[in-house]
């Protein structure tokens, strides 16, 4: 690649037709063309050899191409197409030097590469130039006659045409007034355009549907320089902001985003090369699929090596992180932001595909760590529950306030622990986790209640034991007619008693009636069977001493 006088230039294609991929790369690397989006455009030229194209090129564009030597002779100087970067012009402007035609040095046999490079300079290019003899003008057989013939039936391969602006460049003019020269050469183009056969899709299309036609003349470079040099610039100041609305270019269609363009290129050359129709719109959605698809795969591969996120992945694994959902959420909207931003010019459908495409695989790799998140905020939640529910305990709450109470609040809290791991770009239910902590506090709750109501049981059954053991027994050893009547009456008051106590400990459980109506009737039979176990222990002694 060239960069002398701070123009890039590169030999696109060669003689023979092969596509310098590599020098492509570099080139647009070094223009920075893949950041220009759709503001650029594409400029070409085309016509007879040694017409001077080269020379127009390097004063009209500051460009470098290789021109002839006036003094060696009319020999071909541009083989294949060279591509460079026009220096200052706005925005960035591209211009393709092709090959001259009707060069000696191919022979007059031998158009495959014209028809084949003015095809691909149609079908990239915005504005072309065709560069033209004033003499030729109306000449039947001009040597712009065969090079337009081409260039209209070729485009007529383009399934959907490009509205190129073609610009006639007429050089070497003589005394003849430009106005004069325009419509005669509008009619010569006329007359090819009406010639030429079409496909049945296209038998009434205007030459209008596909090009934008410009005239210019300029004097000999050779013989008028200074006045040649002054036309140059005037006409120089066209092509500044050449894509804007009323610009040369500035009705332009199926334009490829900037960091498309070499891919498109490469793809384009192929397709001609192969002899085969150009489908633009096919085309364009092809060079959309392959970008995206490639933009897609980097960000996933910049998401994975972020530092940022390989921290949190493996600190989550360990211990819950404060700010999970805010922090992941950031890295992945800068991951999406980026494809967004590259992919922005890209056809629509294929576009929001492969961005949803990229999307579903950075759930996919982010998903065991939210997970695991979740599980963290489960497990401390439901730790918390249980230290508060046996503090509350322990301060004499009532059990059923207190289950109730906690649950509510840790329960709450779970909720919002998760809000706060909720990932932006992800609609992820968490009500599985929810439920398992439900069901652990429901699971905790019910053990505590049943080892409170049998510790609570036990306790009462102590007591009646206390408070009828000795006195049955006591009553038994001095046993008479009244003995029986004094043990029911003891019975009832200590089942009264403890009756009274017991209720009172099981209203902070909130059972229903029948419930409580069966644990105070376990309470009674316990009193019953422990005055009857007193009973039968006396008449074992009775019937003991009787035998003595």
């Amino acid at each position: 690649m060239d960069k002398s006088d701070g123009c890039c230039s590169t030999h696109l294609i060669d003689g023979d037709g092969n596509f310098n991929v590599d020098g492509m790369d570099n080139f647009m690397k070094e223009v920075k063309l893949a950041e220009c989006g759709l503001s650029y455009a594409i400029v070409s030229i085309m016509g007879p050899q040694s017409s001077g194209k080269s020379t127009l090129l390097n004063h009209l564009f500051g460009t470098n191409f290789k021109e002839m030597d006036a003094f060696k002779g009319r020999s071909q100087t541009t083989k294949g197409i060279w591509m460079a970067c026009c220096v200052g012009i706005e925005p960035c402007t591209l211009v393709m030097d092709l090959e001259g035609t009707d060069g000696r040095e191919r022979g007059e046999d031998d158009t495959a590469f014209e028809k084949q490079s003015s095809l691909f300079s149609l079908a990239v290019s915005d504005i072309v130039l065709i560069n033209m003899w004033c003499h030729d003008i109306g000449r039947e057989q001009a040597a712009n006659k065969p090079l337009l013939k081409t260039v209209f039936q070729i485009m007529m391969r383009l399934f959907s045409p490009r509205k190129t602006t073609l610009m006639f460049v007429i050089c070497d003019k003589t005394r003849t007034p430009l106005e004069n020269l325009d419509p005669v050469l509008r009619e010569d183009i006329q007359k090819i355009w009406d010639g030429i056969p079409k496909p049945q899709a296209h038998k009434k299309t205007p030459l209008s549907e596909f090009f934008n036609v410009e005239v210019v003349a300029l004097s000999s470079f050779e013989e008028k320089e200074e006045q040649f040099k002054g036309q140059v610039e005037s006409l120089r100041q066209r092509f500044f902001h050449s894509i804007a609305p009323g610009g040369l270019a500035g009705d332009r269609r199926a334009v490829v985003p900037a960091s498309g363009f070499s891919f498109s290129a490469q793809q384009i050359w192929k397709i001609i090369k192969e002899n085969k129709d150009l489908d633009l719109p096919a085309h364009k959605v092809m060079v959309a699929t392959v970008r995206c698809e490639e933009t897609s795969n980097e960000k996933f591969s910049s998401f994975t090596a972020n530092e940022e996120w390989r921290q949190l992945e493996e600190t989550v694994q360990l211990q819950p992180v404060p700010g999970f959902g805010r922090k992941l959420s950031s890295i992945l909207d800068a991951c999406l932001s980026e494809y967004d931003a590259e992919a922005t010019y890209f056809d629509e459908g294929v576009r929001s595909l492969k961005r949803s495409q990229l999307e579903e695989k950075l759930m996919q790799l982010v998903q065991p760590a939210y997970q695991f998140m979740l599980g963290h905020i489960r497990s401390g939640t439901f730790e918390k529950f249980k230290d508060a529910f046996n503090n509350a305990l322990n301060s004499g709450k009532g059990f059923s306030a207190a289950a109730r109470d906690c649950t509510e609040y840790y329960m709450s809290h779970f909720d919002e622990g998760s809000a706060d791991a909720k990932i932006d770009q992800a609609n992820w239910d968490c009500s599985r986790v929810r439920d398992k902590l439900q069901s652990d506090i429901d699971a905790h709750v019910a053990a505590v209640s049943s080892a409170k109501l049998s510790e609570l049981v036990t306790t009462y059954e102590i007591k009646l034991n206390d408070a009828l053991s000795g006195p049955v027994e006591a009553l038994f050893e001095g046993a008479n007619k009244d003995t029986w009547p004094a043990i029911r009456k003891l019975l009832q008051r200590e089942i009264e008693t403890a009756g009274v106590g017991f209720s009172g400990a099981l209203s902070g459980f909130e059972m229903d009636a029948e419930m409580k109506d069966q644990m105070l009737l376990r309470l009674k039979e316990h009193a019953r069977g422990l005055v009857e176990d007193k009973a039968k222990e006396e008449a074992g002694r009775v019937f003991d001493s009787s035998e003595g």
